[in-house]
C-alpha cells in the first residue's frame, strides 16, 4: 500500500472516531437518564428512542467523513480553517446539549443550546462549501437531524412546563 493511501486512510480513521468518541462520551453520561421518553409528553413525529443512537452514528461518520475531505486544506485555505474552527465548537455544543437536556432536564435551555449549535453547523457547511461541496452537501443530514431534534425539544419543553 502507497504511503499516500495509507495516510489517507489513517486520516479518515481518526477524523471518523472523534465525533464518534464525543458520541460515545455523551451517551456514557447520560446513560441513567436516557429514559426520559418514558417520563414526558412528547410531541408528535417523535420517533422511537431506538432510533436516535442509530441516526447519531450514522451523522457521527458522515461528520468524520467531512472533516478528512477539509482537513487536509486547513493550512492552505482560511475557509478550510474557518470550517473545521465551527465544526470543532460544533462538536462542544453536540456534547453538552445531552447533559442540558438529558441529566439536568433543563428543555428551554437545552432548546437555545440546539438552536446554537444549529447556528455552528451551518457556518460549518457553509466554510466547507467553499473548499469542497461535497464535504458541505454531506452535512444536510446532520442539519435536517438537528433541526428535528429542535423541533422535539421544543415540544417536549411546550407539553411539559
Amino acid at each position: 500500500m502507497k504511503k499516500s493511501a495509507k495516510r489517507n486512510i489513517i486520516k479518515y480513521a481518526v477524523c471518523i472516531a472523534v465525533p464518534l468518541c464525543i458520541g460515545i462520551s455523551s451517551s456514557l453520561i447520560t446513560a441513567g437518564n436516557m429514559d426520559i421518553y418514558k417520563e414526558v409528553n412528547t410531541p408528535p413525529l417523535s420517533p422511537p428512542s431506538f432510533l436516535f443512537p442509530v441516526v447519531w452514528t450514522a451523522i457521527y461518520i458522515l461528520m468524520g467523513i467531512n472533516c478528512g475531505m477539509i482537513w487536509d486544506r486547513r493550512k492552505t485555505d482560511k475557509n478550510a480553517e474557518k470550517g473545521l474552527y465551527y465544526y470543532g465548537i460544533s462538536l462542544v455544543f453536540n456534547f453538552v446539549w445531552s447533559i442540558i437536556f438529558f441529566n439536568f432536564r433543563m428543555f428551554l435551555p437545552a432548546f437555545i443550546w440546539l438552536l446554537l449549535l444549529l447556528y455552528l453547523i451551518i457556518f460549518t457547511a457553509v466554510y466547507y462549501r467553499r473548499v469542497n461541496k461535497t464535504a458541505a452537501y454531506l452535512q444536510i443530514p446532520y442539519i435536517i437531524w438537528v433541526a428535528f431534534a429542535g423541533y422535539l425539544n421544543f415540544g417536549i419543553w411546550l407539553l411539559n412546563r
